[in-house]
């Protein structure tokens, strides 16, 4: 009864279970903390679903890469909370008051981030396999040698802060609501737990439409110009409109297929990673060095 349990209803856990739970509290203008104690709720579910359940065993075993994981996680998450702490800041300087629908249900104004924050993170993202000074803070988060939740955390602080800005600047140009901003922030590492993940579950015909795990092993291929597709962090939508989504039922993944061809010696230390952009062979060409 438990491999049917998570391979069915892991993603309805954490999509509806997690993220409305949370929506809900926001809503309510609950403490933000009750959106941690959700969060790590979904740390600890992503765990549990990868050890009974794995797509591959070898990914569940730490390849001295643990420490720096949670450093990846707890640094950046911290910035994305501190970044909606500094909300109301921001808003009395850059908000175009009046613009955003205040009158929508809530669920519908969280629902609205979720996609203008994916059209501005999508496409920055794509550009960072495009633009050789984006590619350098990118290449963090590619070189990966085992595909499981925390990778979606493991990503350089400032190409993070690139990202986000693009995905929250318009939002903040509306007028977006700090409780708003809270529940995006949780489906945001919601969506980075479930589209790294390492459990083996399913979800049926949304897998084209959702950027979920079986689509994004394919953006983490090694090789120059095969690894650039699937660039979506929750849908889809823009990579088809981009043409950039590939997608293979009976492809299957190891560790041999992931990191970046180019750079097999990555520094995998977080320091060391944190640095290497700035580094004279930091240096990269989009397109020649893997994506």
């Amino acid at each position: 009864m438990v491999e049917p349990l998570i391979r069915y209803g892991y993603v309805p856990l954490l999509l509806v279970g997690v993220n409305g739970t949370g929506i809900a509290l926001a809503a309510a203008g609950a403490s933000k903390v009750w959106l941690l104690v959700l969060l790590g709720a979904a740390v600890a579910a992503s765990f549990a679903a990868e050890r009974l359940l794995p797509y591959a065993d070898a990914w569940n075993v730490p390849m001295a890469d643990r420490r720096r994981d949670v450093l990846h996680a707890v640094v950046n998450e911290t910035l994305i909370l501190a970044s909606v702490a500094s909300l109301p800041l921001l808003a009395g300087a850059v908000t175009a008051a009046g613009v955003w629908p205040s009158a929508w249900p809530f669920p519908l104004q969280v629902l609205l981030a979720v996609l203008v924050a994916d059209a501005g993170i999508t496409l920055v993202h794509f550009a960072s396999h495009k633009v050789g000074l984006l590619w350098r803070f990118h290449a963090v988060h590619h070189s990966v040698k085992r595909f499981y939740g925390f990778n979606g955390l493991m990503k350089h602080p400032l190409h993070q802060s690139v990202e986000l800005a693009a995905g929250v600047a318009p939002l903040l140009l509306a007028g977006m609501p700090v409780d708003v901003a809270a529940a995006l922030a949780l489906t945001v590492a919601v969506q980075l737990l479930l589209q790294h993940s390492n459990a083996d579950y399913r979800v049926g015909p949304l897998r084209y439409v959702l950027s979920l795990n079986e689509g994004h092993r394919f953006h983490h291929l090694k090789w120059a110009g095969i690894g650039d597709v699937n660039f979506g962090l929750f849908t889809l939508v823009w990579d088809r409109m981009l043409g950039t989504y590939s997608f293979d039922p009976g492809r299957r993944f190891s560790s041999d297929d992931l990191g970046i061809a180019a750079k097999p010696r990555y520094p995998t230390a977080y320091l060391a990673q944190l640095s290497e952009p700035f580094r004279p062979r930091g240096t990269c060409t989009p397109g020649t060095d893997g994506g």
